[in-house]
C-alpha cells in the first residue's frame, strides 16, 4: 500500500451475522443502550440540558455532562443506522429539542456553563468546553447518518462556527488549544463530511498551537505535560500526561497527516505509538499507568493491582491504530487494536451488558482493596473497585462502549488502490467501495475460538485481498479455491492478487496455540512471570475458579500444557483453560530457611475480559514462571 492512501470501510458497509462480535453488538443493543439512559436520566444529565437549574436545586450541571450524552447519542445513532427504533428515536429527538432550546443566539451550547457560570465561557481551559463540543458534532453527524434529521446537525454547525471564530478567527478566548483534546478528530469528520474547509484549518490550529500557545495554562495541580502541552505535537517522542487525552490527540494528528499527506506529522504517530506499545501498555492492551493524572508515567512501569487502564484509553488507543493502517498498512496497527479491543476494552462491561469498570487492573487482592477503601481519606491509598458498577460520577466509559460497540464494524476492512485489506476478523458481509464500483465479500469465522477465517467473493475482476497474519501467529495455511497460497506474510499481510470470480474462497487457518508470554526484564514487578495467551484473548485466574491455590504462588512450568473448551460463564460462551501449576507448600512462619517443597495444583484460566463477573475475588493475569 502506498503510504497516504488508505480509505477506511466504515461499519455501515458492514453487516455482522454471528459470533463474537455479533453477540457482543446484540448485548450492548439489547441492554447497554438503555441501562445507560436509564442511568443519565436517574442522575439528572437529561434535566441538565433544559438549562433551567438554579442554586437549591437538585443535579446540578457537571463540565462533562453534556459529552456523556452526546457519546450516548452518537452510540444509539450507529444501532439505528443498521435498524430504525422510534422509540429511540424519540428519546433523541426529545434531547436534542432540549438543546436547541437551550442553545444562545450566537451558537454557544453548554449546559454547565450557560446555568451555572454564564460569564466564564472559554475562559479556562480545562474545563471541557471543547471536548463536548467535539462530541456533540461526532454525535450529531452520526445521528443524521443514521435518520436523516438535522436539527442536531444545525445545532452542532452552529455551535462550532461559534469555536472556529472564537479561538482560529478572533483569537479572543482566554486559551487556544483544548484541554482535553477530542475536538479535533471531530473536526476533520466535520470536514469531510461538509467539505467545509475553515473545519479543517480549525483543527489544524488547535493541533499546531498545542505546545505552543502563550495562553494555555495547566491544572493548578498538574503541568504542562499532563495536558500533552510541554512540546509542539511534531517534537514529542513519548506519551505523556493523561492518557485518554493523549491517545485523542494522536487520533487528530493522524486524521491530518493523513488528509494532507504531511510526512513530519506521520512520523510523529509513528514515534508515539512505538513508545505507547513497546514501553507503556499493559499485555492486555491497557494504558495510563496511574489515577494520577490518570497518566502514562514512564518506561517499564506497568504495575498490577494498582494500574489504572481506563476504558476510554484502550478506546481510544484502538481508534488510533485504526487511523494509523489507513498511513501505512502495516500489521502492528491492527495487532493492537485487536489486543485491547478483546481484553480491556471489553473488561470495561460485564458480561450481562448493565455494570461497568472505569479502571482495569491486572490484579486483583480484594483484602488490599477492602483495607484502604475502608481507611479515612488521608491515607486511603487509591485502589480500582473489584466490582462493575451502574454508573460513575465520570461516567465517560459507559456510552464509549455503546458507540464502540455500534460501530465495531469499522475494524474489518480498509482500501488501498485495488487492494482489500481484512484487519480485525469478523463474521459478516461486507459491501466495499472501489474506485467507481463496489466488492461484495463474505467473512466466515469462529474467531477467536477458531482460526479458521473463509474469505468468500461475489465479485468478479482483477484485485487484491490482503489477509492479516497476527503478530502472535507462529504458524499457518492459506488455501485459494482449494489450493495452498506458498507466499509469505509482508508487514504482516499475505496479498492475494489475482482475477477473481464470484463464489471463490481464500481460507485463512491461524494456528490458535496456548502461549506463554514474558515481559521485558525492564518491568520490575514482572520479571520472571508469564502471562497466558490464545490468539487475541489474554486469560485470567480468579480464586473462584481456584479456591485455595494462591494464585500469587503459583509457578506454571516452561512445558505446561493447556486444555482448552469452550464453557459458560455467566451466559456467555468462551473459552477456558486448564493446566498445571506447582506451589510451595503452606507453611505457617512469617520467614523459613529456604526450601524445594512443592506440590502439584491444577488451574484454571478465563479470557480477561470476563473477570469480576462473579462476585469479588482474587485475580492474576501474571504467573511465576517454573524453568
Amino acid at each position: 500500500m502506498e503510504r497516504y492512501s488508505g480509505k477506511s470501510v466504515g461499519f455501515a458497509c458492514v453487516t455482522l451475522q454471528k459470533g463474537f462480535w455479533k453477540e457482543m453488538q446484540e448485548l450492548v443493543r439489547d441492554v447497554t443502550v438503555d441501562a445507560v439512559y436509564d442511568r443519565f436520566e436517574e442522575t439528572g444529565r437529561f434535566e441538565a440540558l433544559k438549562c433551567e437549574w438554579k442554586e437549591g436545586m437538585p443535579f446540578k450541571p457537571h463540565i462533562f455532562w453534556d459529552s456523556d450524552i452526546t457519546k450516548w447519542i452518537e452510540g444509539a445513532a450507529y444501532y439505528l443506522k443498521k435498524r430504525r427504533d422510534s422509540k429511540l428515536e424519540q428519546r433523541i429527538d426529545d434531547l436534542v429539542d432540549r438543546m436547541e432550546k437551550s442553545q444562545e443566539k450566537d451558537g454557544y451550547l453548554n449546559s454547565y456553563f450557560t446555568t451555572v457560570e454564564p460569564e466564564a465561557r472559554f475562559t479556562r481551559r480545562t474545563d471541557h468546553e471543547l471536548y463536548c463540543a467535539g462530541h456533540l458534532i461526532e454525535g450529531a453527524l452520526a445521528y443524521y447518518e443514521a435518520t436523516g434529521k438535522r436539527k442536531l446537525l444545525e445545532i452542532a454547525l452552529r455551535y462550532t462556527d461559534l469555536i472556529d471564530r472564537v479561538f482560529r478567527v478572533e483569537h479572543s478566548a482566554s486559551f487556544d488549544t483544548p484541554g482535553h483534546e477530542e475536538i479535533e478528530l471531530a473536526l476533520v469528520k466535520l470536514y469531510e463530511f461538509t467539505g467545509e474547509e475553515r473545519y479543517k484549518k480549525l483543527a489544524e490550529f488547535f493541533i499546531d498551537q498545542r505546545g505552543r500557545s502563550e495562553k494555555d495554562q495547566p491544572y493548578e495541580f498538574a503541568d504542562m505535560k499532563n495536558m500533552q502541552s510541554h512540546l509542539p505535537v511534531r517534537e514529542q517522542k513519548t506519551a505523556e500526561g493523561h492518557a485518554v487525552r493523549a491517545l485523542y490527540l494522536y487520533c487528530g494528528m493522524a486524521d491530518l497527516a493523513l488528509l494532507n499527506q504531511e510526512e513530519a506529522l506521520a512520523q510523529s504517530c509513528e514515534t508515539l505509538f512505538e513508545n505507547v506499545t513497546a514501553k507503556r501498555m499493559h499485555v492486555t492492551g491497557g494504558v495510563g499507568s496511574t489515577h494520577l493524572g490518570e497518566s502514562f508515567t514512564f518506561d517499564y512501569d506497568l504495575p498490577e493491582d494498582t494500574t489504572y487502564n481506563e476504558t476510554c484509553a484502550s478506546i481510544a488507543l484502538a481508534m488510533f491504530c485504526r487511523r494509523m493502517w489507513l498511513i501505512d498498512a502495516d500489521g502492528k496497527y491492527a495487532d493492537c487494536a485487536e489486543r485491547a479491543l478483546y481484553n480491556t476494552v471489553l473488561s470495561g462491561i460485564s458480561l450481562s451488558g448493565d455494570r461497568f469498570f472505569y479502571e482495569n487492573p491486572i490484579a486483583a487482592v480484594p483484602e488490599k482493596t477492602s483495607f484502604y477503601e475502608s481507611r479515612p481519606e488521608g491515607i486511603r491509598q487509591h485502589m480500582p473497585i473489584l466490582e462493575r458498577v451502574k454508573v460513575f460520577q465520570c461516567s465517560c466509559c459507559p456510552p464509549n462502549l455503546v458507540r464502540t460497540m455500534g460501530s465495531i464494524g469499522d475494524y474489518m476492512y480498509s482500501v488501498s488502490g485495488d487492494t482489500i485489506y481484512a484487519h480485525c476478523y469478523m463474521d459478516g458481509d461486507a459491501v466495499i467501495p472501489m474506485g467507481d464500483g463496489e466488492i461484495v465479500l463474505h467473512q466466515r469465522t469462529d474467531y477467536p475460538y477458531s482460526g479458521e477465517i473463509a474469505l468468500q467473493t461475489e465479485t468478479d475482476g482483477t484485485y487484491a485481498i490482503a489477509m492479516r497474519v497476527p503478530a502472535w501467529c507462529t504458524s499457518y495455511t492459506l488455501k485459494v479455491n482449494g489450493v495452498a497460497w506458498e507466499y509469505p506474510a509482508e508487514k504482516g499481510y499475505i496479498l492475494l492478487r489475482r482475477t477473481w470470480s464470484s463464489g471463490d474462497e481464500a481460507v485463512l487457518v491461524l494456528d490458535m496455540a496456548v502461549e506463554q508470554v514474558e515481559a521485558n526484564p525492564r518491568v520490575p514487578n514482572l520479571c520472571g512471570h508469564v502471562a497466558i495467551t490464545r490468539g487475541p484473548l489474554v486469560f485470567c485466574a480468579e480464586g473462584i475458579d481456584n479456591p485455595g491455590v494462591g494464585l500469587n504462588d503459583v509457578r506454571i512450568g516452561r512445558d505446561a500444557e493447556f486444555a482448552c473448551r469452550e464453557e459458560e460463564i455467566n451466559g456467555r460462551r468462551l473459552p477456558v483453560l486448564r493446566t498445571q501449576g506447582k506451589r510451595r507448600c503452606d507453611f505457617s512462619e512469617l520467614y523459613r530457611p529456604r526450601r524445594d517443597e512443592t506440590e502439584q495444583v491444577s488451574l484454571t484460566l478465563i479470557p480477561y475480559l470476563a473477570w469480576a463477573n462473579r462476585g469479588i475475588t482474587e485475580m492474576k493475569v501474571w504467573f511465576l514462571s517454573e524453568e
